[in-house]
């Protein structure tokens, strides 16, 4: 694992666009994929947070088990919505190397609508690795720009978690691999890059 970026955007990607995770109750997520985006009872007043990462997911929903996170989504958005919510963002944290004083990041955490944490990455068995792995939250205009232009499709992916989540369980980690959609480092723009501390 020496290669790979202490911190890092992973994720499924193309040209076009990028797969992110989140987990809802069943009403929302029915709404969601019958309209192909977020429509009530998604409230659009509350941040959301998106995840490039799978296994996160799967750590943070309890492999879709908790309440209120029963049903995990693949929402496929475009690169340039992505990049433009990381662009107008701030870490949720304050960062040394990033701001001269705590006064700095806070002046920047409360003019934007985006916020970036970057927690323990998961292997397939949910144990934390030693890279991190992206959660970004929106709020505001980012979330109207989510909801209203970046998505391009959803789909339910909660019985590939659930299938996973059984293969990890008799310890066939090679066969639940196969299964988790292959992410590959996402390539962030310079500016961006050092905007959410990424190492790259």
């Amino acid at each position: 694992m020496t290669d790979i970026p202490f911190r890092g955007v992973r994720a499924v990607h193309d040209e076009r666009t990028l797969v992110v995770y989140q987990a809802y109750p069943p009403e929302i997520a029915e709404a969601a994929l019958a309209a192909g985006t977020f429509v009530p009872p998604f409230k659009r007043e509350r941040m959301t947070w998106i995840k490039p990462s799978f296994r996160w997911m799967m750590y943070r929903s309890g492999w879709a088990g908790k309440p209120g996170q029963e049903r995990v989504l693949a929402v496929r958005i475009t690169r340039a919505g992505f990049e433009s919510a990381l662009a107008q963002s701030c870490l949720s944290h304050q960062d040394r190397d990033r701001h001269a004083s705590r006064a700095e990041w806070q002046a920047e955490l409360a003019a934007s609508p985006v916020r970036v944490q970057w927690d323990p990455e998961r292997s397939t068995t949910l144990a934390p690795l030693e890279h991190r792995a992206l959660q970004l939250g929106l709020s505001g205009p980012a979330v109207r720009g989510y909801v209203d232009e970046w998505i391009t499709g959803i789909e339910d992916v909660t019985a590939l978690a659930h299938e996973v989540r059984a293969l990890a369980r008799d310890r066939r980690i090679d066969q639940a691999d196969a299964l988790i959609p292959a992410e590959t480092p996402y390539p962030l723009p310079a500016r961006i890059a050092a905007r959410i501390g990424a190492t790259v």
